[in-house]
């Protein structure tokens, strides 16, 4: 049995870890340092960091952040942000990432997945997509940050961004972001359905329950950051939780 994954978003911006509201990074939540050694001892399977940072600004900043806490999380960390080149990744793959995540290039310029993938491979590739709209009429991937819309719904960008190279795909609702409403299942179901790559989901968690829907909807694996910030030991909690629905996670 392929088990599901629970994977903890953590969203860096200047320095701290914030919280996102529909793509809007205003509350401060605390030292990155301090909460990937939390969530690397709290049950997570994976940890993904993402600089949100409104420019790239001085790179080496998150860098060594990166750097600092590769060296003390034992779980796979995935790092993106301002990827645009094939040495930023390479950048982030030496100071600690497993994985990079790409946005805006890789859907302005598909054959850039695939440049990263014949250089690291596709498992270290994952496109992020950003999607705006509540249903499938209104569904498009958003990129530069959820500020411009590419004409390109969901399930087409996600064959396109697996068929140039991304080993998997962070697929996020703009919509549902920071509403503690739960994923937009419909759109997990039609993204997942689509291609044969690893889908992970996120954006709307409030209760743990929402994790197993997207589960059920067919993530192959399932995240959430605000949520994870304001209660003690929550990933071990979530996690349980998903053991006791019977979801087929990894055991604790």
């Amino acid at each position: 049995m392929v088990r599901k994954r629970l994977v903890v978003s953590l969203l860096w911006r200047n320095g701290v870890i914030v919280q996102s509201v529909r793509f809007r990074h205003t509350n401060v939540v605390g030292d990155p340092k301090v909460a990937i050694e939390f969530f690397n001892a709290w049950d997570a399977d994976e940890i993904v960091l993402l600089n949100v940072s409104r420019d790239e600004g001085v790179p080496e900043r998150f860098l060594a952040m990166l750097r600092h806490v590769s060296k003390h999380c034992f779980l796979p960390l995935t790092a993106g942000g301002w990827v645009a080149t094939v040495d930023r990744a390479q950048l982030l793959l030496e100071n600690g990432a497993d994985k990079v995540v790409v946005n805006t290039r890789g859907f302005d310029e598909p054959a850039f997945l695939g440049e990263l993938a014949d250089k690291f491979g596709a498992q270290c590739v994952v496109a992020s997509l950003d999607v705006a709209g509540d249903g499938p009429d209104t569904w498009q991937v958003m990129v530069d940050r959820g500020r411009r819309a590419t004409g390109l719904d969901p399930v087409t960008a996600a064959r396109r961004a697996a068929a140039n190279g991304a080993g998997e795909i962070l697929l996020t609702s703009i919509d549902r972001d920071g509403s503690l409403s739960g994923y937009d299942l419909g759109l997990v179901r039609a993204v997942a359905g689509a291609v044969d790559i690893p889908v992970i989901a996120f954006g709307g968690v409030g209760e743990w329950r929402h994790l197993a829907e997207g589960i059920d909807a067919g993530a192959d694996a399932v995240s959430a950051g605000n949520i994870f910030h304001f209660t003690e030991q929550s990933t071990r909690a979530a996690k349980t939780y998903l053991i006791d629905a019977g979801a087929p996670v990894r055991p604790r």
